[in-house]
């Protein structure tokens, strides 16, 4: 038996070998063959479901004034033809489905305008019913509707409630300052708006004059760079904040380390002072804010509840006081009293890096890589989003009194923004310096001086830009292109 499968086996002509393609080839040759003479041909249509659909549309179309005998049809023409005579204008114009409220563009329409119309066929006999016998322009009778699909793309659009954007004029860098010997993380002003201060990669804090730009003091005592800074408006301390666990107190009359405070169990990111109450609130990638008494150094309470990084801190005088924004994406407001959250904001699908407070409104905005939200204060309400996207994950925003949003990304970008539109009315990059990398563009903080006439940013390039608005600039040299949004977003 083994023999003859061998002998069978070696009578077997030899398989020629083939390549891949040759064999897709012949593949589709059989495929093409196969199905090529019906291609295109399709199949006889049915009588029967032709005259259904066809007797479905009769019925959906002349449904209300099939069962009307003569005399009513004849009157309902004749009254529709005075209604029409009265109402129509002398042009040929040519009346579509719309809203009712339009009604009074009928009688100043020009010639040939599209004039809208009511929106929906009649329902009802009382509602009127549009005659299709009548020359002249065509206008259905107001009643109960329902959207017509056919003629809602030939509607006239409404005229968008969008605020229309104030004129602006574009900001210019007018200042570079260098100085610190790694990233710039941090920066606060101080209230009399004589200097500023800023915390670096470098572990120092420099503090630099306002109008000169001239270092004035730099200060050293952190082991890690500085991610926060605040300047108190009651007292003559200075807080930091870093990446070394350590929130620390500087008296500025001594220009010394007062007091430290210990809690955190890993980098602090974000610091923020109460505005009538002698409070500090830190937050870090302990994924907690810690509240800190600033004269007894004691920790008040910790506020929990989120799942990542705290990053983003601010806080106000009545309820919520407390504000954050964290890396799990939400944004939490919180009882002081209690401790505990009293509304979590979930608008963000990307982590909330940035948090900013109008200095007049009772609003803010929050930063974050897939959008720039505006919501109201103190419920929370989402209002709208900034109508364009940086494209880029956004490190820090600032607003000013005059309603000018800045907001800086990671790429460098820099946008200024009408806050009541949304309207981005100028986008600036960030320029490296020389002997810096192109990958090193990124602001990592920026922050309105006490006036909200300069802007400061600091960059990884190691940098600190000041910035103010073209004096020069006029609405015709720099005129406002805005566009109202088509679609208004709920969230």
């Amino acid at each position: 038996m083994p023999g003859t499968v061998a002998a069978a086996a070696t009578a077997m002509e030899p398989v020629e070998p083939q390549s891949l393609k040759k064999l897709s080839l012949k593949s589709l040759k059989r495929a093409f063959d196969l199905f090529s003479p019906i291609h295109g041909h399709y199949r006889p249509s049915d009588p029967a479901s032709k005259q259904i659909r066809i007797s479905y549309k009769l019925n959906a179309e002349y449904g209300s004034v099939k069962n009307l005998s003569s005399n009513q049809g004849q009157d309902q023409v004749s009254n529709d033809e005075n209604a029409q005579r009265d109402k129509a204008p002398t042009s040929s114009a040519l009346a579509l489905p719309g809203k009712d409220d339009i009604k009074d563009l009928q009688k100043g329409g020009s010639e040939n305008a599209i004039i809208p119309g009511p929106t929906m066929l009649p329902k009802t006999l009382e509602s009127g019913i549009p005659s299709r016998s009548v020359s002249g322009p065509v206008v259905s009778i107001s009643g109960s509707f329902e959207r017509y699909p056919s003629t809602s793309a030939l509607m006239e659009r409404i005229p968008s409630k969008w605020p229309r954007p104030i004129w602006h004029p574009p900001w210019k860098n007018y200042r570079v300052i260098s100085g610190h010997l790694g990233w710039v993380r941090s920066i606060a002003f101080d209230p009399s708006n004589s200097w500023f201060c800023t915390g670096s990669a470098d572990r120092t804090i420099k503090i630099w004059d306002v109008a000169t730009g001239r270092l004035k003091l730099t200060l050293t005592g952190h082991i890690e760079q500085i991610r926060g800074l605040a300047v108190s408006q009651r007292h003559t301390y200075l807080f930091s904040a870093g990446d070394d666990k350590q929130v620390k107190c500087w008296d500025l009359e001594q220009n010394k380390v007062i007091r430290s405070y210990h809690g955190h169990l890993s980098g602090v990111y974000c610091l923020a002072l109460h505005p009538t109450i002698d409070i500090l609130l830190t937050g870090g990638r302990d994924s907690v804010c810690r509240v800190w008494d600033i004269r007894t150094k004691a920790m008040v309470c910790a506020l929990s509840g989120h799942d990542n990084t705290v990053c983003s801190v601010f806080s106000r005088p009545t309820d919520p006081q407390v504000v954050t924004g964290s890396h799990d994406t939400t944004i939490k407001f919180w009882d002081l009293v209690a401790g505990k959250t009293m509304l979590t904001l979930t608008h963000h699908k990307k982590s909330v890096r940035s948090l900013a407070v109008h200095p007049t409104e009772q609003t803010f905005v929050s930063g974050s890589a897939d959008n720039i939200k505006k919501f109201s204060l103190p419920k929370g309400e989402f209002l709208h989003n900034m109508l364009s996207h940086q494209k880029s994950i956004v490190n820090s925003v600032a607003v000013n009194e005059d309603g000018i949003l800045a907001t800086a990304g990671d790429n460098g970008s820099l946008w200024f923004w009408d806050w009541k539109s949304g309207h981005c009315f100028q986008q600036a990059q960030a320029i490296v310096q020389p002997g810096s990398l192109d990958s090193e563009a990124c602001i990592y903080a920026l922050s309105y001086d006490v006036s909200g006439t300069r802007l400061v940013t600091c960059e990884a390039d190691k940098t600190i830009k000041m910035w103010k608005e073209d004096e020069m600039a006029t609405p015709e040299s720099h005129p406002l292109n805005f566009r109202p949004p088509k679609e208004f977003r709920r969230y």
